[in-house]
């Protein structure tokens, strides 16, 4: 018991002094939306785990998170996250896609209100992702929001086919142009284009085929930068299990490690692919990846992803730096075991 709270202790101590670093108040917080399938794997439970403590680091600051699960318990655990995070005024937006419409494994967890409560009711606080997205977008200084899609392309798809509005009199289009910096993405994979089998090796990765027309909507038509974290990066990064195990024992009850050990339970170590987007959203700066050439991104019929190297092309895939995997392993498991503050 006394090693536990000297660990808890010096977690915390920790996480004060972060907060109190000349780096994390020298730079403006990255503006974030989150677009997740939470529920689908337990890397996007995670995920949200190390955006709230980069925004207690004063790195980034949440402004919505919206759901590509369409599932009610989805936008529910959602929204107990942030409640746990102490940040429940987030709000949450839902689509109606069909896709991946089941409970998922540990959305259960969102029934357990007494445990982990959230004020997201019923039909009626079930905000539309792609108004959400507007009204959020619509706020934003010019130029200054960043979007983390780990799930599928189905909201920001929908988002660049929206009208003008009560909400905007701009496009979904010249909305984002206007107001979008980057998309960080988890999708696609691009080890193929250094393998010997070439496009015959190629991965049809999940949240491409899923809603293959709305990744490839977003390939063809996005206007802004776009980052992507293939599927190769985040497998080769796995989550350690002894982390589930011992580095979130300062609550008794924490939604991070039950969705983990409800998805698939320890000694599993899982990928960490939706943590990498985030990561490389939030902090570009630290040299934890290597960023291909830029290029265009085309997603095929088949769910294959392409790239094609273009000296002015919009797109970049991430390449994982092997002197970094302990680095970056590190780095994503800390940020979220990190306490709430």
């Amino acid at each position: 018991m006394e090693n536990r709270i000297y660990r808890i202790g010096g977690l915390i101590l920790l996480s004060m002094l972060n907060l109190s670093s000349p780096v994390s108040r020298a730079t403006e917080p990255v503006h974030l939306i989150f677009d997740t399938d939470l529920g689908n794997d337990c890397d996007d439970a995670l995920a949200m785990g190390v955006i709230h403590s980069l925004q207690s680091r004063g790195e980034c600051e949440l402004l919505a998170v919206t759901c590509t699960k369409d599932h009610p318990l989805a936008s529910k655990f959602a929204d107990a996250i942030n409640t746990f995070y102490g940040r429940g005024e987030i709000p949450i937006g839902v689509c109606n896609s069909g896709v991946t419409p089941h409970e998922g494994k540990f959305n259960v967890l969102a029934k357990q209100v007494d445990v982990f409560p959230s004020d997201l009711g019923g039909d009626q606080d079930r905000i539309d992702a792609v108004k959400l997205l507007r009204q959020t977008l619509a706020k934003q200084p010019d130029g200054q929001t960043v979007i983390v899609q780990v799930g599928f392309s189905t909201n920001l798809a929908n988002l660049i086919q929206s009208k003008p509005d009560e909400i905007s009199s701009l496009s979904g289009m010249e909305l984002v142009k206007e107001k979008v910096r980057l998309i960080s993405i988890m999708a696609g994979g691009f080890a193929h284009l250094t393998s010997e089998k070439g496009l015959a090796g190629a991965h049809k990765e999940y949240n491409v085929i899923k809603d293959l027309e709305s990744a490839k909507r977003l390939a063809g038509q996005w206007p802004t930068e776009i980052i992507w974290s293939g599927f190769e990066i985040g497998k080769s990064l796995p989550y350690p299990h002894q982390s589930i195990l011992q580095d979130y024992d300062y609550a008794e009850r924490h939604p991070l490690p039950e969705a983990y050990t409800l998805y698939n339970p320890p000694p599993h170590d899982r990928p960490t692919w939706d943590l990498t987007s985030v990561l490389i959203a939030v902090r570009p700066d630290h040299e934890y990846f290597k960023l291909s050439s830029p290029g265009e991104v085309t997603v095929e019929d088949s769910g294959v992803t392409t790239f094609a190297e273009k000296p002015d092309g919009r797109d970049r895939y991430l390449i994982l730096d092997e002197d970094q995997k302990t680095r970056i392993t590190e780095a994503l498991t800390l940020l979220s075991s990190q306490p709430p503050m």
